[in-house]
């Protein structure tokens, strides 16, 4: 599937800029990680956290958050659940094809504030995607964070995102990584259960910590509240709404709850500003 792109002259955010597929990896059943270069010119930059709207020709385009490094100069990666019409388009691409790419869009996760303290990082299914840059970026300055500690709960085994990474974080001295599943075989020698009930064995000052959480809303709720008994400042919990967005720029209305645009004023945003949207059931 090779498409055409036009090179803009001065291109910005708002105009599709052409990237070449450089590899496609199949993370899971549904999910896939592209790789993808800039055909000319220099790599988008990006902040952790930040999202990139990806162009395919004859089927639209969809916001995916950067899942890569934001200090690679040489490629992106956008990790994609194969679920609408778009996303499965982009799952046909094969090497070499070329796709649109603008951006960066949103707020990215705060991640010069965490600097100095701990870091609390907490993903639910392909949540743990928009938080691999924030991990990415600790470990390029791990002296500059206190104790890191990630915790990810996915469906089963079978549905853990970036297994290999996990199992190299996991095996540092310098990161706390703690994973649970909701179910499993006989075979599993890990946690079965909530990724909340991983919480307590996370070794963070309350006082100290900046966290940053993504997954499923119901799955953010109760984090949140749980990271906020143990006494950690609601103003430094952090979650992304990104799942909700489509146009990225506040032109559509898709994303609008209440107040706030999740593309312009998000996706990331502090608990106290979302913290009542938490409780509308079937958000």
């Amino acid at each position: 599937m090779t498409s055409a792109v036009t090179t803009p002259t001065a291109a910005g955010p708002m105009v599709p800029v052409p990237y070449r597929v450089a590899h496609i990896h199949w993370e899971l059943s549904d999910t896939y990680t592209l790789t993808l270069t800039p055909e000319s010119g220099a790599n988008m930059s990006f902040e952790p956290g930040q999202v990139a709207m990806i162009y395919i020709l004859g089927a639209g385009e969809v916001p995916i958050s950067v899942s890569s490094s934001s200090r690679r100069d040489d490629a992106i990666q956008l990790t994609i659940r194969a679920g609408g019409y778009v996303t499965k388009a982009a799952a046909r691409l094969a090497a070499g094809d070329t796709v649109g790419i603008r951006g960066p869009f949103g707020v990215p996760w705060p991640m010069e504030q965490a600097r100095g303290g701990d870091v609390v990082v907490v993903a639910g299914g392909i949540g743990l995607a928009p938080l691999r840059s924030v991990i990415y970026e600790i470990l390029e300055d791990r002296h500059t964070f206190e104790d890191v500690s990630v915790a990810y709960g996915s469906r089963d085994p079978g549905f853990l995102l970036y297994e290999a990474e996990l199992h190299d974080w996991r095996s540092r001295f310098d990161l706390d990584v703690e994973i649970t599943v909701d179910r499993a075989p006989t075979s599993w020698r890990g946690d079965v259960g909530l990724v909340t009930d991983l919480l307590p064995r996370m070794e963070f000052d309350p006082a100290n910590a900046t966290a940053m959480i993504c997954g499923p809303e119901i799955m953010m709720k109760f984090v949140s509240r749980g990271l906020a008994d143990m006494g950690v400042d609601r103003e430094r919990i952090y979650l992304t709404m990104e799942r909700n967005m489509k146009c990225a720029i506040g032109l559509c209305g898709h994303c609008q709850l209440g107040p706030q645009f999740l593309c312009k004023d998000g996706p990331v945003f502090p608990l106290p500003v979302v913290e009542p949207l938490m409780e509308v059931e079937e958000l």
